[in-house]
């Protein structure tokens, strides 16, 4: 009975270390979401910013499986080439060492107790202020106390299972069995990081151990070691359900994890005391690093130091990494259905990331939907039957896929609403909410067009060369609102060029309306039937419409970015 108190107690730590790590990071997140997207943004520069990106990410997320989760993502939409996913994935490896130093600097200090309490109550006043960036603050260090208090709690529920044989009595028998009990341990932090889905938990509880003298410090460091691979696996369950391009990235994470590994497993003892024989005498001048507290920190000092190697040692063979990985994944066979790729991904815990990946869906989103203008076109020339219910059916599977992206896309952002979220947020998930349901409409009406056309060609009733020339015309001034479009949805973090936006929509109206008086002019003079005249003017209506909705497209990015 004691030993299964004590397992709950243990459990019951973790678990209040990893919410005040998701309270912590949430805070962060929500104070800085300007920078985060300037960060996020800065991966695809090159492959030492993407590293920086990964340990900066990461750092703040206090969870590498977070940041590789997200990576996948972006790979799997397109957002992330592979080779800045893999610079990424290495700087995430070093930025997880950040929570091991926190970790062994406070366990075993005094002060833990004593400075929690009143850090939450400097914190709480942040809570009540009106300035939203102050309230995200005050939650950040909230966060981060919870997070020590979870420590604390974690230090006093170990001690306890180290006196009941049935807890630890089955890890006895490979403590003392040499290389082979170093192996046994990589697997048992493999295990651990698994089953607590954190690899900052499952740091926390190993030098929770060693503090406590149930393992020693070789075999701790084969539990980091097995920490690294641990961790890999999220992210390769997160790719179960994206493409091939999003599983390579997990595939990536994990070659690099294991090769690590490998490389440090038989040079693990020596690497340890060349450490302990380096740095002994700056740890024996600070009184904080004697005693137990001297081998925590050697701990987190072999973490970063091994993963500051693995990545410099690895970084140049990252094209052979990509080529296995690739080895791994089989290409599909034929072509892949269409589906939608960030979203679709799996969502990521994390408000500014997600937001980020509905942002890259809805940009795919209004490519598939200027398409269309370019399908009218090659219908509005075509007088080929056939060739004409081959575009007419193009149009209309556009149609239902721009209906599935709206539906889609909307129930992910109001889904996303319901998250406890920053103002800038909510404005930005509005912003989008708008741009895809004007997206949505603009796929009807290009339908719509293309429906009416057709019943034209149905009653045998026939544009004369110059109403063609008009109506081609004015699709090509909507050619010319979709690249505006389209270009402001590439300019990211950067100025949205509404002007440029509202100019091309108004040389639109001004042809609409020209094409107007023609109209009734031509009408009058009998150049064409008034059959035909119905059918053109209901035509460039439509049009001009659509060009009202590329506009709002345009609009609703000024409050997504």
């Amino acid at each position: 009975m004691n030993f299964l108190l004590d397992i709950l107690s243990i459990t019951g730590a973790l678990g209040l270390f990893i919410f005040g790590m998701k309270v912590m990071s949430d805070g962060v997140q929500k104070a800085a979401g300007a920078s985060m997207r300037r960060v996020l943004e800065a991966m695809t520069k090159s492959q030492g910013r993407a590293i920086a990106s990964g340990f900066l990410t990461t750092a703040v997320l206090q969870s590498s499986s977070a940041t590789t989760v997200m990576v996948v993502s972006f790979v799997n939409g397109g957002l992330l080439r592979l080779r800045e996913a893999v610079g990424v994935i290495m700087g995430a490896n070093i930025g997880t060492t950040v929570t091991a130093w926190v970790v062994a600097l406070a366990l075993g200090s005094l002060s833990i107790g004593q400075f929690t309490l009143p850090i939450i109550a400097l914190a709480l006043p942040f809570l009540f202020l009106k300035k939203e960036r102050l309230r995200n603050s005050g939650e950040a260090i909230i966060g981060f106390a919870i997070l020590f208090v979870g420590l604390q709690f974690l230090q006093e529920a170990v001690p306890n299972l180290k006196n009941q044989p049935d807890g630890i009595g089955f890890l006895v028998p490979y403590i003392d069995m040499g290389f082979l009990s170093n192996v046994i341990f990589v697997f048992v932090g493999t295990i651990v990081t698994l089953i607590v889905q954190s690899s900052s938990a499952a740091i926390a509880l190993t030098l929770t151990l060693l503090s406590t003298g149930i393992i020693p410090v070789e075999l701790a460091a084969a539990m980091v070691l097995g920490e690294n691979i641990g961790t890999t696996i999220t992210a390769n369950i997160a790719a179960v359900i994206a493409n091939r391009s999003g599983k390579l990235a997990a595939r990536a994470h994990s070659i690099f994890n294991v090769i690590g590994v490998i490389w440090m497993l038989p040079l693990m003892p020596l690497f340890l005391k060349g450490l302990q024989s380096t740095f002994v005498d700056m740890f024996d001048a600070m009184e904080v690093f004697t005693g137990r507290n001297h081998d925590k920190v050697l701990i987190a000092l072999f973490h970063t130091t091994f993963n500051l190697l693995n990545t410099l040692v690895l970084v140049g063979f990252t094209p052979l990494i990509i080529r296995v990985s690739e080895r791994m994944v089989r290409k599909p066979q034929g072509k892949e259905n269409f589906k939608l790729e960030f979203i679709g991904a799996g969502v990521v815990g994390t408000p500014e990331l997600a937001i980020l990946e509905a942002q890259r869906e809805v940009e795919r989103f209004a490519r598939v939907t200027a398409s269309l203008n370019g399908s009218l076109q090659r219908l509005l020339a075509t007088t080929d039957q056939s060739k004409r219910n081959a575009i007419i059916d193009e149009i209309r599977l556009g149609e239902e896929v721009t209906d599935k992206f709206e539906v889609e896309v909307s129930n992910y952002l109001t889904e996303l609403s319901r998250e406890e979220l920053s103002d800038s947020a909510s404005i930005r998930i509005r912003g989008l909410m708008g741009a895809s349901a004007d997206l949505e409409r603009i796929g009807d009406l290009y339908f719509r067009v293309a429906m009416n056309l057709e019943s034209k060609q149905m009653k045998k009733v026939y544009f004369v060369p110059k109403q063609r020339q008009n109506l081609k015309n004015m699709t090509d001034l909507l050619e010319q609102a979709f690249d505006i479009m389209l270009s402001n949805l590439d300019e990211g973090t950067t100025a949205v060029n509404t002007q440029l936006a509202q100019e091309k929509e108004d040389e639109v109206n001004a042809l609409r309306d020209q094409l107007r008086r023609k109209h009734l002019k031509d009408v009058a003079k009998g150049r064409y039937s008034i059959e035909s005249g119905v059918f053109y003017m209901d035509t460039f209506t439509t049009l001009e419409e659509i060009a009202d909705h590329i506009v709002s497209v345009t609009e609703g990015l000024t409050n997504a970015y």
